[in-house]
Parts: C-alpha cells; structure tokens; sequence
C-alpha cells in the first residue's frame, strides 16, 4: 500500500487509473511532521494502515480526548521512519515539454527518439532535454522510464501478466524488464507486489 505526502501550499492535482481506494487525512500545518520531501511517495506498513483506518472512522483527533493525543503522536512517529519510495514522476510545466509527455504518455511502448517526440512540438529535441532536466530534475530517457515503470505497476496491480506487462510498457523481453524495475526500484515487480500487501 502506498500513500501520497503532501505538504501545506504544495500546488498539486491528483489522476487515478484503475481501481483505487483512497483515505485522506489532513494535519494542522503547526502539527504536521516534517518529510523528507514536500510532495513524496511513502510505503505505509500495515501498523500505519490500521492507524489510518482507525483515525479516519473515529474522525478528528482532538487532543482532549482520551488517546488522542497518543494516536497522534503514534502516527507522526510511524511518518517519520517510513521510507519514501523512489518512483515520482515530476512532470515539466513548459507547454512545449508537455506536448511531448503527451506523445509518449499515449504510445508508452514506443521507441521514438527524443528528436521524433519533439518534431512538432515548438522546440528542438535539445531545448525539449533541458527542460525535463531543469524541470523535473531527471534527463528526458530517465523520465521515460519512469513513466514506464508507472504504466507498469498499474498493470501489475490489475493482475495483468509480467510478460505481458514487459511488451505493453516498451521492453523487449520479461527479463530485460525485470532487470532495469530492479535496478530502478530496489525489487523485482513480484518482490514489490508482495511488500506492498
């Protein structure tokens, strides 16, 4: 199970595919935890999950009440030892970058080069690269990937088949696929299905 950290002020929007459940909880700004990013992915443990569960049928969380205070308390210290997960896909604001996400959002398997992907967009493949750059902090093939790797798990987690998975998302083979999620995520997509359950 994952969950989304957003900090107060942090500009954002949300898009869900698939099937999805979802529980929010909200922090004073003056009470909230302090994350190792604004805006991060985060693994919730299963003692988190249950914290959560149990927070958000019970409501807010006023101090006065009995272990209220405790609960608080507990999951701000479950939020402060949980790792961030490293695959966030930042996207370019720049509209010319964006046209190119969109080319390679739509076609995910294909292999077009950067130059292809930015004929038509109003910049050159080089203005298109420094911009992911500058943007999303990641070169335009890393970001690629990335994006990959999102089409990817949401497959996987509709019990969609690895090898299936590998073709749908732009490898060439299972193996070659497993390989780089590994390298990428620390774990093959069987290893990081199971932790999450």
């Amino acid at each position: 199970m994952r969950a989304l950290w957003i900090d107060a002020g942090v500009e954002h929007t949300l898009r869900m595919r698939g099937r999805v459940e979802m529980r929010t909880l909200y922090f004073r700004p003056d009470r909230a935890p302090t994350m190792v990013s604004p805006c991060c992915v985060i693994e919730v443990a299963p003692l988190l999950r249950e914290l959560i569960v149990s927070i958000v049928a019970t409501g807010v969380l006023y101090g006065s009440l009995p272990g209220a205070r405790a609960r608080l308390r507990l999951l701000i210290d479950l939020l402060l030892v949980i790792p961030e997960r490293p695959l966030v896909l930042p996207m370019p604001t720049d509209p010319r970058a964006r046209r190119v996400v969109d080319r390679v959002t739509a076609n995910i398997e294909a292999a077009d080069t950067l130059p292809d992907l930015a004929r038509g967009s109003g910049a050159s493949a080089r203005t298109i690269g420094r911009t992911f750059l500058a943007q999303t902090g990641m070169t335009f093939g890393r970001w690629r990937q990335h994006a990959r790797f999102h089409e990817a798990i949401r497959l996987l987690g509709e019990g969609v088949p690895v090898t299936t998975v590998a073709l749908r998302v732009g490898y060439r083979s299972p193996s070659a696929f497993i390989a780089a999620f590994r390298s990428s995520l620390g774990k093959t997509p069987a290893e990081y299905f199971h932790k999450s359950k």
